[in-house]
């Protein structure tokens, strides 16, 4: 059989060796080639997958050698500032961009860090934590969800997708959503070793200029929409209840957020509402000798007082509800669909695992150990990324229940401040109607 040396890839080694001598012997594989062209093998530095050339069909592997040294030594890297200390303090608007200011606390405590950044500098970050080809069992990893990007001047539906974000002076909300995401990539015990997030966080340069290499993420979202696999039964039951409860909780998240969002814009609707009954009182005080005018205008002075003091609960209500539990079901919702779509990527693995199970049962001489190579690097991809999944899991539910715990004592906490101040405010409103009769 002659071979057919046509690949060649600048700054990376390749080997392959021919599997078919026709196009009949393509057919036996085309499930396979739908699945697992882009598949990386067990190898985190290496590539396997099946193709064609002319007629002929072959299995191939691909080695990087052009930059595994530089891509291991940040991985090997260490983060400079508190995971803790991370702020994005304040959200500046030029023109209808808004730039985020960072500030993080330098491990040495001799100082601190002051950067500012884009939402597409954020984007820049997220997509070099996509990128980590060399990690092992990356596509296990449950990364922390990025916030949508913001627009000034958005139409209204717009700015429904962003929630509670969109909500808010100054996207105060933003920036904290912001901050959470920070502070958990830095906490991360996989990605705060990535070099791009040193450069992130400390910088003065705008990191987002730099040339993002694509990954394997580029490669997965080309072929999603060909091989959407929700609903393929996994031989874990482990994996299966938890997309199970997954596929509940992030409806029931979505659907609590959206309610809360439109209690908070209710309350929001009644204290303008108060504010515009609260100055209408004031036009009907009349400056009259008369007695009973003059009766009439003191019960609509405290009145208005009153009104105004109603105004003033409401806005606080939805103040304390943005800032404590609205955060908190908006980052549990998007925290729901992180974890969905990281137990997708396992599905993927698991179809590449069973076709390449299936060619190498049906596999003719001639290419059995070919496809038996596939299955195995196959099945060792897929088991370490189980295994990354599972800690992931773990620390997952353990992180997402201590933050919504925390946001809704914070929400009772304020709730229960507001409360009293306003019990207060109405029991002086009360003793000054009481003076009004006597």
């Amino acid at each position: 059989m002659d071979e057919d040396l046509f690949l060649e890839d600048v700054g990376d080694s390749w080997s392959f060796q021919l599997g078919g001598e026709d196009e009949d012997d393509l057919h036996e594989y085309q499930a396979f080639l739908g699945s697992s062209f882009f598949d990386l093998s067990g190898d985190p530095f290496s590539q396997m997958g099946l193709g064609d050339h002319e007629g002929k069909q072959f299995c191939w592997k691909k080695t990087h050698t052009d930059s595994s040294a530089e891509e291991e030594e940040a991985r090997e890297g260490s983060l400079s500032v508190s995971a803790q200390t991370i702020r994005v303090t304040e959200a500046v608007r030029d023109g209808d961009a808004l730039t985020f200011i960072v500030i993080s606390q330098k491990l040495s405590g001799s100082g601190e860090y002051h950067v500012a950044r884009t939402h597409e500098d954020f984007q820049w970050l997220q997509q070099c934590l996509f990128s980590q080809e060399v990690v092992p069992g990356i596509l296990g990893v449950i990364f922390p969800p990025l916030p949508a990007k913001p627009q000034l001047n958005a139409p209204t539906k717009v700015l429904k997708q962003l929630g509670f974000l969109a909500m808010g002076e100054d996207w105060r909300m933003y920036c904290m959503a912001l901050e959470t995401y920070l502070q958990q990539v830095a906490a991360h015990t996989t990605l705060s070793k990535n070099k791009c997030l040193e450069n992130f966080l400390t910088s003065s340069e705008p990191p987002g200029r730099q040339r993002v290499r694509k990954g394997i993420f580029n490669r997965l979202s080309q072929a999603m929409e060909g091989m959407r696999k929700e609903g393929h039964k996994d031989v874990d039951d482990f994996f299966q209840t938890e997309r199970d409860n997954n596929l509940t909780l992030t409806g029931c998240s979505k659907s609590a957020t959206e309610r809360f969002i439109d209690v908070v814009l209710t309350e929001q609707k009644l204290a303008v509402a108060c504010g515009h009954f609260s100055t209408a009182l004031h036009l009907c005080v009349e400056q009259e000798e008369d007695s009973a005018v003059l009766a009439f205008s003191k019960i609509c002075v405290k009145l208005s007082e009153v009104i105004d003091s109603i105004k003033r609960n409401f806005e606080s209500v939805a103040e304390n509800n943005l800032s404590t539990l609205g955060l908190g079901l908006d980052l549990e919702s998007r925290c729901q669909e992180a974890e969905k779509e990281m137990l997708y990527r396992r599905t993927c693995k698991l179809v590449v695992l069973e076709t390449a199970s299936r060619n190498a049962e049906r596999a003719k001489p001639v290419k059995t150990a070919a496809m038996d190579e596939l299955k195995v690097a196959a099945e060792k991809e897929f088991d370490h990324v189980s295994g990354v999944a599972k800690q992931e899991i773990a620390r997952f539910h353990s992180t997402r229940v201590e933050l919504l715990r925390q946001a809704l004592i914070l929400w009772c906490e304020k709730q229960l401040e507001t409360a009293r101040d306003t019990s207060f405010r109405y029991s002086e409103h009360l003793q000054a109607f009481k003076g009004l009769g006597e």
